[in-house]
């Protein structure tokens, strides 16, 4: 048998390190999946939408550092990976997707499932390009994956089902394995010492730490006892700052805490490192002055004016910087913050205390006991809305645990593709766990069945409130009476068992913690479906206005609309609340 162009792209996969590829047959892509078959050592990693086989990759990619695929069949099967592919250009994470195509003699006559994959993935990839010829396809592909890894992006590979087909002897120069280089970048000495001229300056300095911190704890730890710098941090800079951290004061921004708000609004300096943190209104005034620390030079002062621009990676520039900088005396700022911190935490934890008659339960007593129960190395993922919430205030990170979500791109229905691609890429060494929303696992239900195909042991725990409830805060915060945003009570312990899956379900404390037990020791999948409070409040740290004139709105509109009852028991399950506002 021949050699061909499917045939060589599996070979250059396979030296490349890859080990599998998520996706969903096709005819367009036959050739391709056949080409696995006869190789054997990349695997097919066969899901039940083609979005999850893109979230899937990000996952992995997001776990290992490494290179991840995906493929898609032409037409509707690629254009379903879009979602997936987005998440992973936004999280910098480095995914190859193979987007097969219509036969190359018929591009641009309007066949059948025709659509333009070239321009259709050009906004989430870092390369996307058409092959045009057979002999293209390794020079592509090589280019392809040098720039996912190198870049930590999206690379796109378009290539027609009759030229994965065709024969290719010789795949010319394009033979060597792919992997990610390492370099030292640190910024120029002059920029350096204007950084520390900042910083020594200044009297009241906070450091907002993101996921560029990722592997040097150690030198912002360094760097925040010198300056004795309260550490804020953003939500994916929670894994690589929270451990072990005396000057932590968690985080800023919508989901973060009032002690990281103070951090930023009082401080007189700031340092932010690896962190492209998006929102504008939680940053310091603008007479502050910014030295911002990133790989990217393109992403400084993108979000707020920036002094002090330093191109580098934040190990090495904190090692560079850290020389140049004196060790404050007064340590009055980060105290009075850390101390502000922990009575922000303690409350917190107070919240999460189970209540004997809940039912339903507070969400934040199910992830704080999913925390509690979880290995020390568990690999969590998290659905967008409440789920990443609840994640981000109640899952303690230890430096072996991860946390890996839709955190840039905002994704619902993220959790369980990213734990299908998280758990496939650790085996059965480390426990996954994600933590799901009702209405984002119903997004994707059907995936439920690829655990158990894929016999993967992820443990899914439903946060089951009966509404899309992050999208019911947002309406309240404006003012506009909850609308359209109810989930039929569905039973997802009883589909789990449907599918094939353990599934079991706690509609009170008493109940919960034994379901979690067992969940996490079944050698298999299993699903925990936990009743959840469906007016559950997670305020940010600071209110607006326009905020809690919305909310006034929102009281007013309700009433009048005749669902006074829903403002009861708003008011009701928030009450425990009141105190963390202060």
């Amino acid at each position: 048998m021949s050699t061909t162009v499917a045939d060589r792209m599996v070979e250059a996969l396979s030296a490349s390190g890859v080990r599998r590829v998520y996706g969903l047959p096709g005819d367009s892509l036959n050739g391709f999946t056949d080409a696995l078959r006869r190789n054997g050592s990349v695997q097919w990693t066969h899901v039940r939408h083609e979005e999850t086989a893109a979230f899937a990759a990000a996952g992995e990619a997001s776990l290992t550092g490494e290179l991840a695929v995906a493929a898609g069949s032409c037409g509707p099967g690629n254009l379903h990976l879009i979602n997936g592919l987005y998440e992973a250009q936004r999280s910098r994470v480095p995914v190859l997707a193979i987007a097969a195509h219509i036969p190359s003699d018929e591009i641009g006559g309007q066949y059948f499932q025709e659509t333009h994959p070239q321009d259709v993935f050009r906004e989430c990839s870092e390369f996307c390009e058409l092959a045009s010829t057979a002999e293209q396809v390794p020079r592509l592909l090589h280019t392809a994956m040098r720039t996912a890894v190198e870049r930590g992006g999206v690379s796109v590979l378009v290539v027609p089902g009759d030229m994965l087909l065709a024969a290719l002897a010789d795949p010319g120069p394009y033979t060597h394995p792919v992997r990610g280089t390492r370099s030292r970048v640190t910024p120029a000495r002059e920029a350096l010492a204007e950084a520390a001229d900042v910083l020594n300056g200044a009297d009241r300095v906070t450091i907002l730490g993101g996921a560029g911190c990722a592997g040097c704890h150690d030198e912002v730890m360094a760097l925040a006892g010198t300056l004795r710098a309260p550490v804020v941090h953003s939500l994916r800079g929670k894994e690589h700052l929270e451990y072990d951290n005396p000057f932590d004061v968690g985080l800023t921004g919508l989901i973060g805490y009032s002690s990281g708000y103070r951090a930023m609004e009082h401080c007189d300096a700031l340092l932010m490192l690896g962190t492209d943190f998006p929102y504008r209104p939680f940053y310091p005034p603008s007479d502050v002055p910014v030295v911002q620390v990133d790989i990217r030079g393109e992403h400084i002062g993108r979000r707020t004016g920036v002094r002090v621009p330093l191109v580098g990676t934040v190990a090495d520039t904190a090692g560079a910087l850290l020389p140049l900088l004196r060790e404050k005396p007064d340590s009055g700022f980060a105290d009075k913050l850390t101390k502000h911190y922990r009575r922000v935490r303690a409350h917190l934890d107070d919240l999460a205390e189970a209540r004997p008659h809940d039912a339903p339960m507070h969400p934040q007593h199910v992830a704080a006991a999913v925390d509690r129960l979880a290995e020390d190395d568990t690999i969590f993922t998290a659905d967008v809305g409440t789920p990443t919430v609840w994640a981000a205030r109640y899952l303690t990170m230890n430096g072996h645990r991860r946390l890996i979500g839709s955190f840039n791109h905002g994704s619902m229905a993220n959790a369980l593709p990213q734990a299908i691609g998280a758990q496939a890429a650790a085996g059965r060494r480390r426990q996954v766990v994600a933590l799901c929303g009702d209405g984002g696992l119903s997004m994707l239900l059907g995936d439920l069945i690829t655990l158990r195909h894929l016999r993967l042991p992820v443990k899914v725990v439903v946060l089951n409130n009966g509404t899309l409830s992050f999208v019911e805060l947002e309406m309240k915060a404006g003012g506009i009476v909850n609308y359209g945003t109810d989930l039929d009570d569905l039973d997802f312990a009883a589909v789990a068992r449907a599918a094939g899956i353990v599934g079991l379900r706690a509609d009170r404390p008493g109940e919960l913690d034994d379901a979690l037990r067992e969940a996490f020791v079944h050698d298999g999948p299993a699903v925990v479906d936990a009743r959840t409070a469906s007016q559950e409040l997670s305020l940010p740290p600071h209110l607006t206005y326009d905020e809690v004139k919305g909310f006034s709105l929102f009281a007013t509109r309700t009433v009048l609309s005749g669902e006074g009852n829903e403002l009861l028991e708003l008011a009701k399950t928030n009450l425990h609340e009141l105190p963390l506002l202060h």
